[in-house]
């Protein structure tokens, strides 16, 4: 009996689809709000834009029962060491998502005290812009992260996609030695 045959009704899928499927519908998020972005954060878990919709019922206290850090807000040169610690505790496969300008690129604070994007300390699979953001844009950001999960790839691949990814982010130039638009 080929696909073609198949009966009314028979469910066809990959392994690799079924497990995207399962884990996008129970992304369990860290809590890591450090500055203003973190009330938006807070704002869409509260009963108005409910995050439990999505299987994100609570913000964990600890990493090793996370697989998503929100960094919400700008990151100082003190909390990076911090931010990666929590990153590095944190069970895989994890993703992260960074809210905010502040975190995604400084923001207005490009000084030698605010590192100039989360991602030159973590690898970041999700951007969300804006000061800050709104909690439908963070809704948002997390259904676009859904649609990478569900079509991320299973095991090596992963581990071989997720090394390459942190390898070229700590590699980068670091915005505050760049010249030109930014000075």
């Amino acid at each position: 009996m080929g696909i073609e045959e198949a009966p009314s009704g028979f469910l066809l899928t990959t392994i690799e689809d079924l497990v995207g499927y399962f884990r996008k519908g129970s992304l369990w998020p860290v809590t890591f709000g450090l500055a203003c972005c973190a009330i938006e954060m807070m704002a869409a878990g509260a009963p108005r834009y409910d995050l439990s919709r999505f299987g994100m019922e609570v913000f964990r206290a600890s990493p090793r029962q996370a697989d998503l850090m929100i960094v919400a807000g700008r990151v100082s040169q003190k909390m990076a060491p911090v931010v990666r610690q929590v990153y590095d505790q944190m069970s895989e496969p994890k993703w992260v998502l960074s809210m905010g300008v502040c975190a995604s690129s400084g923001g207005m604070f490009n000084n030698y005290a605010i590192v100039q994007g989360v991602d030159h300390v973590v690898p970041v699979d999700i951007y969300l812009t804006g000061c800050p953001p709104r909690p439908e844009m963070l809704i948002n950001a997390i259904l676009a992260l859904h649609d990478q999960i569900q079509n991320s790839p299973l095991g090596v691949n992963r581990a071989e996609a997720a090394a390459a990814a942190e390898a070229a982010a700590l590699e980068a130039t670091p915005t505050s030695h760049m010249t030109g638009l930014l000075r």
